[in-house]
């Protein structure tokens, strides 16, 4: 069974929270995570997922919705009695204290004893392998390492829910990838349901089971990674998550089947189920296919085909700039070495395919 299809562990019901401006900042915002989920919220700055994040926290209080944690509606609950882990961009961690110190300072608030404090301590610092470390000072570690510290201060406390809020964007891009792999590896093993929020695609493909992805305020689509990558529901998600090329075209439903016309010149022809419900003859659709699944082949008079404009060698794949009949350019990304990049010569006219499979399509 798929953590999605098992019963929520939260439910965020038609959430929303509207700062008087133009439009709600997060509107009626709806979807679930189940128990052990590592879920992220993922968009442009301003999308409202921050927002989100500090609802489910307690932090702000929705104007409408409800977040359900145990079939309990918890908005009306201060930050303190829900029982969450919570990890923003600055680490916050206390300049003054140990290690040991700074993680044991929410076992203090809740009064635990020292034997147990010490043992719980020890523990987190084993989960973010930072044993040994517990006698340093802030200081006294990297960027990767205060960034444990932060995550075993809230996971000691023994959450219900850990909060991450962006907490890799303090990080240079090296440290940004270890610690990628290293949060996920904490979370697949204390099983704690996550709640990621971040800007970053690529960490959101990488670390999360499900990815909402937000915009304006609203949910554009949730699903896993290999969903959102390759069957996005909407052109802002096709846009966001990875690149796109779009490519204007007119639907055909003739009697030889339907047929995609970019200046007259045909598309892969487009699968039924795949068109937009309402798309009939002569609708104005845009097709949505990925660089990697363009290939290319010489011009045999048939499909599409365009001009090559330039190509760029960036390590593991060759960028091909190319320039359709009407003016549209779209990038195709080749192997090194392979037939297709010995034809993608600038000022080449190449045929262009990619499977149906490959291809999304919109409305205009």
């Amino acid at each position: 069974m798929s953590l999605a299809s098992t019963p929520a562990h939260i439910r965020i019901d038609k959430l929303t929270f509207d700062y008087g401006g133009e439009r709600p900042a997060v509107d009626t915002l709806s979807f679930d995570i189940a128990k052990g989920e590592f879920i992220g919220l993922l968009g442009p700055s301003g999308c409202g997922k921050s927002t989100t994040l500090r609802m489910v926290a307690g932090l702000l209080a929705p104007t409408s919705g409800q977040i359900i944690m145990g079939g309990e509606d918890i908005v009306s609950r201060p930050p303190w009695e829900r029982n969450l882990g919570l990890v923003f961009q600055s680490y916050a961690l206390f300049p003054h204290m140990t290690v040991a110190q700074n993680v044991a300072f929410g076992l203090r608030l809740r009064k635990v004893g020292k034997e147990e404090s010490a043992a719980r301590v020890a523990e987190a610092l084993r989960a973010v392998r930072l044993e040994g470390f517990g006698n340093r000072r802030p200081a006294e570690l990297s960027g990767g390492q205060q960034q444990r510290v932060a995550i075993a201060r809230a996971i000691v406390i023994e959450p219900e829910i850990l909060l991450l809020d962006e907490p890799l964007s303090n990080l240079d891009a090296r440290l940004r990838d270890e610690m990628r792999f290293e949060i996920r590896d904490i979370q697949s093993r204390t099983g704690i349901t996550t709640l990621f929020v971040t800007h970053d695609q690529q960490e959101a493909l990488t670390m999360c089971d499900r990815i909402a992805v937000m915009n304006g305020g609203k949910l554009e689509q949730i699903g896993t990674p290999v969903e959102i990558y390759d069957k996005p529901a909407t052109p802002f998600v096709a846009g966001f998550i990875g690149r796109a090329n779009s490519v204007p075209a007119t639907l055909s439903l003739g009697t030889g089947g339907p047929r995609l016309d970019h200046e007259g010149q045909a598309l892969p022809a487009p699968d039924l189920q795949e068109l937009p419900a309402d798309a009939g003859d002569g609708a104005k659709l845009a097709a949505m296919v990925r660089p990697h699944a363009i290939q290319l082949s010489r011009p045999d008079g048939d499909g599409l085909t365009a001009r090559v404009n330039r190509s760029v060698f960036v390590g593991s794949v060759i960028e091909v700039e190319l320039e359709l009949a009407g003016g549209q350019k779209l990038v195709a990304e080749l192997r090194p070495g392979s037939e297709e990049a010995q034809l993608a010569q600038p000022g080449a006219d190449v045929a262009l395919t990619w499977r149906t499979t490959d291809m999304r399509i919109f409305a205009a």
